[in-house]
C-alpha cells in the first residue's frame, strides 16, 4: 500500500506493508537520526513527532501514519543550524554515546512546545520514557531546562545553576589554557541532530542492499545437536548462507577482547555441536531481507540430546556435577572440576595474624547477573573493499583485539584484514568481546557481499555479556583501636558457559579492592571461577571491583559497628595515602603478577570530610528517623580503581601539521562516548598551544590509525592520553627546530630528538621550553621574544628549505597505574510495610586527578552511579527452572529512568597525578563501586539489618526485616 506523510515539512510518499512500523520506514527511506534499540517501546531511542505529539515509531505503524506530519530530530535541527534544545545538550555535556539524544531532544521538543517553563519534574515525567545508560540523566535535564530559559528570552543565552556539581582543587600545578575547561564534545552536534555515525547507519546508508544475519540459539543449557536439517531453510528464495558447524572453521579462541597473550581459555569455537547455555549458537542464516532471516530461521531443524545441568556456582565444583567443558580447553585451569581460572594471593601469614586479632570479624555476600543494557545493541556488518580486503565496521571496543582474534579464527592474515571502530552506542565493557564479528566477517568471504548482524534487545540479554555473580568470604582482624592486622578474600566467580574474562576478573576483585586498606600487614585473596551453564559473563564497567567493594565496604561497616567505632574513622585509620604503597600492588595484576606502585597523588582525606558534609553525616548517622513505617539513615563506602595496567597497556599516536598551521591527529584511542576524541584533542591542543579547533582527530581504525589496546580498563584518558601528549611535544620540538632556523637562532637538536616525557616534574621544566614556547599559533623566542607563525613554518619545512614533513607516532607504556579515589555517601529511605528502599539524596567526592574535561568528566559519574543504583537496587537476572532467563526485554529488566534518579551531587576534588597526562588519571570505572556498599550500609543504619544478597530487592528487605538471613 502507498501512504502519504509530510516529514519534516516535506510531504513524501511510502509504499509500506500492513504491518511495517514507522521505524523501519524511516530508517528504509533515508531518515537514519531516528535509531532503534528495544523494538518493543521500552526505551524512547525511536521517539518521533507524530502532528507534534512523541510517539515510539517501533510500535507505530506506518500505515496509520498516512495523512499525517511526522517530525525527527533533524527537523528540529541540523548540525549546521541547531535548535536551541540540541545546543543546549551539547553545551550543558548532555551527550556522551549520543544514541538516546536524538530521542530525547524529540520529546524535549513536544514538551517546550506545550509547556515553554516547565519544571525539573515536569521534565523528568515528559522524557521518562526516554532511556540513557550514559549520563545519569541529570545534565540532559539541565539542557532542557536551560533551552526552555534561552527560548523565553528569545533564545539568549543563559546560564543556569547546577545544583549538583561542585569542582575543588588540591595543590599546585601547571596553569593550561585548554586543559581544565568544560570545550564541547567534538562530535557532540553531529550526534545531537542524528546524524548516521552508528555501525547499522553506515550499513543502511552505504549498503542498502546487504545481507540480513540472525543467530540461532540453543533453548537448553546443556546438550548435544544430534542432528541438524538446513535444506528447507536454504532453498528458501532469498535465503543466501546458512552456518553450521558443518561448514565453518573448527579453531578454538576466546571471545573476550583482551592483550596478547590472552588471559582468557579457548574455550569457544564459531559453531559446535555441543550447546552450554539458553542462548548459545546454535546456527546463523543471511539473506536478502531481514523477514527472509527470519523465515529461514523457523525453516532449520534441530535434534537435541539434552543433558543435566549445573546452574548455581556453589554446585560447580562437587563430585559428580555435570562437566561444562568435557573437551579440556587450553588456558583452563582445571576444567575436570569447571574451574576455568584460580587465584591465590599471600601476604604473610594471614591465618596466623587472624587468630591472634583482638577483634575479628567474617561474613559472606552474593551479588548476582546484571547486564549492560546499551542502548545500541552488538552490531557489525563486513564487506569486501576494491582491494579484496574484508573490512568488518563494528561497534567494538576493541578494533585491534577484533582483527586479532577473527584472523585467528578464520585463518585470515590480518593484511587481508580491517576493523573500524565508528560512533558506538554505549558499550560499559560488553563490546570488549567478540560475538558477531567472526560471522559477519565469513559470511561475506562465503557470499562476496556485504553482510550484517544486529542483535535484537532479547538477544543482547540472553547471547551477549554480563557481569560476573560471585560469592565473596570476606574476613578482618584488628586491634581494639580499630588497626587492622589481617584482610583475607575468597571470591567463586561464576563465569558462565565460558570463561571469558574469567581470571582478570577475579583478580581484579581483590587486587582493586585491598591495597586499599594497606595497614593491614597480612593479607590473602584467592578464589575460583567456575564454569555453569548460565549466560556467560565478561568485561563490565568495575571490572570485579564492583563485586569486591560490595563484600569489603559491608564488612567494614559491620566492624566499625562492632568496636563501636565512626565508619568513617575506622577508615582513615587503615586507608593507603600519599607516598604509601601496598604489596597487593605486586603481588597480583590482571591474571598475572603486578607491577610496585606507590601513590603519588590522592585527596581522599578531604573527599570523605566533603562527602560528610554534603550528606549531613553528623547529624543523620545512627538516627533512626521514622514517619509512619519509613524510616531513614545515611551510609556511605571508599574506593579506587586503577589507571590502565601497567606495562601492559599501550597505545599510540600520530600527529602532522597543516600548512595552515592547524594539526591532524590520528590515535587508536576508541571513543564509546566517554569522550575520549574530545580529551584528548585538548591534550594536544594544550602541548601545541592551539585552540580546539586547529586539532582534527580521526581514531579506531585498524589501517588508518596507530595501534591501542582499546577502551577498558580506565586506560583512555591515563594511556591513551599519554601517547597523545607525547607526540604533541615531539611535533612542537620539530616545529621549534625550525623555527630556530627562521628566527637565526641556535637550538641543541638533542633537546628536538630527545624522547618526549610525560610525567612532570615542578623542579625539572621540559629544558626546550626555556628556548621557545608555543602561543596562538606562533613560537615565540623566550631569548629574543621575536615570533614566527606555525604555518610559515610549515611552508617552509614542505616547500622551501630542507624540505621534511613535521608529524611523529609516539606509543606510550606507563610502569605506573595511578588510582583514582571515591567516596560516596547515601540518605536512604526503607518503607518497612513493603520493603522498597528509595535512595533520597546521593554524594560523590570524587579524586580522578586533573579533571580535563569537567563536564565529561561529571557526566562520566554521573552514569556510572545511575547503573551502580539500579545495579543495588533493580536490575537482575530472572531465571526459570531450565537456565532460561525470564525478563529478557526493557520492560522487564529495570533500568533507572529520569524519574528514579535521586539528587545527586558530584564533587572533583582535583589533585596533580605526576605520572598521567597533564595530571590526569582515569574516573570512569570507579563510582559504579560505590553504590551497593553505601546503600547497603545505609538500610543497616536506618534498620540495623545486613543483606548478604544483592540487588536490595522489596522482598529481600522484607525477609530481613523478618528475620531471615539474606
Amino acid at each position: 500500500m502507498t501512504i502519504s506523510i509530510t516529514v519534516n515539512t516535506v510531504e513524501r510518499s511510502f509504499d509500506v506493508q500492513p504491518d511495517e512500523v514507522l521505524l523501519d520506514v524511516l530508517r528504509r527511506e533515508g531518515y537514519l537520526e531516528v535509531k532503534g534499540s528495544c523494538h518493543s517501546g521500552d526505551c524512547g531511542a525511536c521517539t518521533v513527532l507524530l502532528d507534534g505529539r512523541p510517539v515510539a515509531s517501533c510500535l507505530a505503524l506506518a500505515a496509520k501514519a498516512d495523512g499525517h506530519a511526522v517530525t525527527t530530530v533533524r527537523g528540529i535541527g541540523d548540525q549546521a543550524h541547531p535548535h536551541v534544545l540540541q545546543d543546549s545538550f551539547v553545551k550543558n555535556g548532555a551527550v556522551q554515546c549520543g544514541y538516546c539524544v536524538p530521542g530525547a531532544i524529540t520529546s524535549a521538543k513536544a514538551l517546550l512546545d506545550e509547556n515553554p517553563d516547565p519544571t525539573e519534574e515536569e521534565i523528568r515525567l515528559a522524557m521518562d520514557s526516554n532511556y540513557c545508560r550514559c549520563t545519569g540523566y541529570e545534565q540532559q535535564v539541565e539542557a532542557v531546562l536551560d533551552a526552555a530559559a534561552q527560548l523565553r528570552k528569545g533564545g539568549q543565552e543563559m546560564s543556569i545553576e547546577r545544583k549538583g556539581f561542585r569542582h575543588l582543587t588540591e595543590g599546585s600545578y601547571p596553569a593550561t589554557h585548554v586543559v581544565g575547561k568544560s570545550v564541547d564534545k567534538v562530535d557532540g552536534y553531529a550526534l545531537a541532530s542524528g546524524a548516521p555515525m552508528y555501525t547499522d547507519d553506515i550499513a543502511a546508508r552505504d549498503f542498502p542492499n546487504r545481507l540480513y544475519g540472525r543467530i540461532l540459539t540453543s533453548p537448553i543449557a546443556n546438550g548435544v545437536i544430534t542432528s541438524i536439517d538446513t535444506s528447507a531453510a536454504e532453498a528458501l528464495p532469498g535465503a543466501r548462507l546458512v552456518l553450521t558447524w558443518k561448514n565453518t572453521p573448527r579453531t578454538f579462541y576466546t571471545t573476550a577482547g583482551q592483550g596478547w597473550p590472552e588471559p582468557s581459555p579457548y574455550d569457544n569455537q564459531m559453531f559446535t555441536e555441543r550447546v552450554r547455555f539458553v542462548g548459545d549458537r546454535v546456527a546463523a542464516v543471511f539473506a536478502d531481507s531481514k523477514d527472509i532471516a527470519e523465515q529461514t530461521l523457523r525453516l532449520i531443524k534441530v535434534s537435541f540430546k539434552e543433558e543435566p545441568a549445573v546452574l548455581d556456582a556453589d554446585d560447580a565444583m562437587k563430585p559428580g556435577a555435570p562437566i561444562v567443558h568435557p573437551e579440556d580447553p587450553k588456558g583452563a585451569y582445571d576444567s575436570a572440576h569447571n574451574v576455568a581460572a584460580h587465584v591465590d594471593i599471600n601476604v604473610g601469614n594471614v591465618e596466623r595474624a587472624l587468630a591472634e586479632s583482638e577483634v575479628t570479624i567474617s561474613e559472606t555476600f552474593q551479588t548476582h547477573y546484571a547486564q549492560h543494557t546499551p542502548m545500541e545493541t552488538h552490531t557489525a556488518f563486513a564487506y569486501t573493499d576494491d582491494m579484496g580486503k574484508i573490512v568488518i565496521v563494528s561497534s567494538t571496543q576493541v578494533p585491534w583485539h577484533a582483527r586479532r582474534i577473527v584472523s585467528r579464527v578464520l585463518g585470515l592474515p590480518m593484511s587481508k584484514l580491517r576493523v573500524v571502530k565508528p560512533r558506538i552506542g554505549g558499550g560499559y565493557g560488553t563490546k570488549q568481546e567478540i560475538l558477531i564479528d567472526d560471522l559477519v566477517a565469513y559470511a561475506t568471504i562465503k557470499t562476496g557481499l556485504p553482510c550484517e548482524i544486529e542483535l535484537t534487545r532479547k538477544e543482547e540479554f540472553v547471547s551477549a555479556r554480563t557481569r560476573h555473580p560471585m560469592k565473596i568470604d570476606m574476613s578482618i582482624g584488628c586491634d581494639k583501636q580499630g588497626h587492622f592486622r589481617a584482610l583475607k578474600m575468597y571470591v567463586l566467580s561464576n563465569t558462565g558457559a565460558y570463561g571469558s574474562h574469567s581470571l582478570t576478573v577475579m583478580s581484579n576483585t581483590g587486587s582493586k579492592t585491598l591495597p586499599l586498606y594497606n595497614k593491614a600487614t597480612d593479607v590473602q585473596f584467592f578464589g575460583d571461577a567456575v564454569y555453569t551453564n548460565l549466560p556467560v559473563p565478561g568485561a563490565y564497567r568495575g571490572y570485579g571491583a564492583t563485586q569486591g567493594y560490595a563484600a569489603l565496604e559491608c564488612t567494614i561497616d559491620d566492624l566499625a559497628a562492632k568496636l563501636g567505632m565512626d565508619p568513617i574513622e575506622l577508615r582513615k585509620k587503615n586507608m593507603i595515602r600519599v607516598g604509601e604503597g601496598s604489596p597487593i600492588f605486586e603481588a597480583l595484576g590482571e591474571g598475572r603478577q603486578g607491577v610496585a606502585q606507590t601513590i603519588k597523588s590522592s585527596s581522599l582525606p578531604t573527599l570523605l570530610d566533603l562527602g560528610a558534609e554534603a550528606i549531613g553525616w553528623k547529624e543523620k548517622r545512627g538516627k533512626r528517623v521514622r514517619s509512619g513505617h519509613k524510616v531513614r539513615g545515611v551510609g556511605m563506602s571508599m574506593h579506587m580503581q586503577g589507571s590502565g595496567i601497567p606495562l601492559i597497556d599501550m597505545a599510540s599516536a600520530s600527529i602532522k601539521l597543516n600548512e595552515d598551521g592547524s594539526y591532524f591527529m590520528t590515535m587508536g584511542a576508541t571513543d564509546i562516548g566517554t569522550g575520549s576524541d574530545t580529551i584528548l584533542s585538548q591534550m594536544a591542543a594544550e602541548v601545541l598551544g592551539v585552540t580546539m579547533d586547529k586539532i582534527s582527530v580521526l581514531s579506531s581504525d585498524t589501517d588508518l590509525t596507530p595501534f591501542d589496546v582499546g577502551a577498558y580498563a580506565s586506560s583512555t584518558t591515563f594511556v591513551s592520553g599519554g601517547a597523545v601528549v607525547k607526540a604533541a611535544k615531539a611535533v612542537r620540538n620539530q616545529i621549534f627546530s625550525v623555527a630556530a632556523e627562521i628566527l637565526g637562532e641556535e637550538l641543541n637538536q638533542q633537546l628536538v630528538i630527545a624522547e618526549p616525557k610525560v610525567e612532570w616534574d615542578n623542579d625539572q621544566p621540559d629544558p626546550i621550553l626555556s628556548f621557545y614556547r608555543m602561543e596562538d599559533g606562533n613560537v615565540v623566542s623566550v631569548r629574543s621574544g621575536k615570533k614566527v607563525s606555525v604555518s610559515d613554518i610549515a611552508y617552509r619545512a614542505y616547500y622551501e628549505v630542507n624540505q621534511h614533513q613535521i608529524a611523529t607516532t609516539q606509543s606510550f607504556v606507563s610502569p605506573y597505574s595511578p588510582p583514582p579515589f571515591a567516596a560516596h555517601f547515601v540518605e536512604i529511605e526503607v518503607d518497612e510495610l513493603i520493603g522498597k528502599v528509595e535512595v533520597l539524596k546521593y554524594v560523590a567526592a570524587v579524586d580522578c586527578g586533573v579533571s580535563i574535561n569537567p563536564d565529561l568528566v561529571r557526566g562520566q559519574i554521573m552514569g556510572a552511579i545511575a547503573n551502580g543504583i539500579g545495579f543495588a537496587l533493580t536490575e537482575e537476572y530472572h531465571f526459570g527452572s531450565h537456565g532460561n532467563m525470564t525478563n529478557s526485554s526493557l520492560f522487564d529488566y529495570k533500568i533507572l529512568s529520569r524519574r528514579d534518579m535521586p539528587p545527586t551531587e558530584v564533587i572533583l576534588v582535583d589533585t596533580y597525578e605526576p605520572t598521567g597526562p597533564w595530571g590526569a588519571k582515569s574516573v570512569a570505572e570507579i563510582c559504579i563501586n560505590g553504590p551497593i556498599p553505601a546503600i547497603g550500609n545505609a538500610i543497616f543504619d536506618a534498620t540495623g539489618i545486613r543483606l548478604h544478597r544483592t540487588p536490595y530487592t522489596p522482598d529481600k528487605v522484607l525477609a530481613a526485616l523478618r528475620g531471615k538471613s539474606i
